[in-house]
This record gives structure tokens, sequence and C-alpha cells, in this order.
């Protein structure tokens, strides 16, 4: 299964930005990823039919926000592993900028996943994104994770 990160805004600081060039390449060992940056202003009304695409058929977008489905690693793991069973062949992850999105773009989203109940600057909650990502493949391919 294809993983698709959509970040609003850019990733400013150079050593997260490594962090999450390092978990990228991680990834991609175990499934193939993309990764994009949108500019603030395309989070707009257009925005999840942007992220799925022009693929048929439409790939399933899962917004991130803090009022969403809130996993432990375990079951972020089982329930990608559902994905994959499910016969999905790309997830796209929205992740937006400093503002989050607006309701309207929430209610269009297919599942609205959170990483905290804390609240958590979005250039972190990009890293921590790409950080369970990585735990849940390592633990689906049976790979042990690194420690």
């Amino acid at each position: 299964m294809k993983l698709r990160l959509i970040f609003v805004g850019k990733t400013r600081n150079p050593h997260l930005r490594a962090l999450l060039d390092d978990y990228r390449k991680r990834i991609a060992r175990f499934a193939p990823i993309e990764i994009s940056e949108w500019r603030e202003t395309a989070a707009g009304p257009g925005t999840i039919a942007a992220a799925r695409g022009k693929r048929a058929p439409a790939l399933p977008v899962v917004l991130l926000d803090a009022a969403g489905h809130a996993f432990s690693s375990e079951e972020f793991s089982r329930w990608l592993a559902a994905q994959e069973r499910r016969g999905v062949q790309a997830l796209v992850f929205l992740l937006g900028g400093a503002e989050g999105f607006p309701e309207a773009t929430k209610q269009q989203a297919d599942f609205l996943l959170s990483l905290s109940k804390l609240t958590l600057p979005h250039e972190l909650a990009r890293l921590l994104l790409l950080e369970q990502l990585y735990r849940a493949l390592t633990r689906l391919r049976r790979h042990p994770y690194p420690k």
C-alpha cells in the first residue's frame, strides 16, 4: 500500500526536516511513500478533492485532527493492516498547518485521526506521524523496531 502524505505549510526547522527525511527513507523500505508540502492557501474548500487527485477509484483521505480517532501504536498498526486487507492501494494523510482545517474540510475526509490529545506544533506532528507509520510498518512486516 502506498502512503501519500500532504503537509500544509513548509517544514522550516532544518533539524526536523532531517528527521522527517530519515523516517521517509526508513518507511520507503516497507512501502512506497510520497511527501508533498502545500502552501497554506491550498487548504481551501477543494482540499480533499485535490488530496485525492484524479485517480480512480478515489483515494481515501485521512485528515489529522485533534478531535479524530486516537489509537495506541498497536491499534494504529492493526488499523493500517485492515486497510491493506481491504485492498486499499494507497492512503492519503493530510496534515494541516498552524490553523488546521475548516469544519467543512474535516467533514469531507474519509477518516479523522488524532495523534494526541495534546496540542502539538504542526511541524512536530509531522514527525510523530512518520514515526508512527514507521513503527506500524515494522510491526506489520515483522521487522524489529530499532530501540
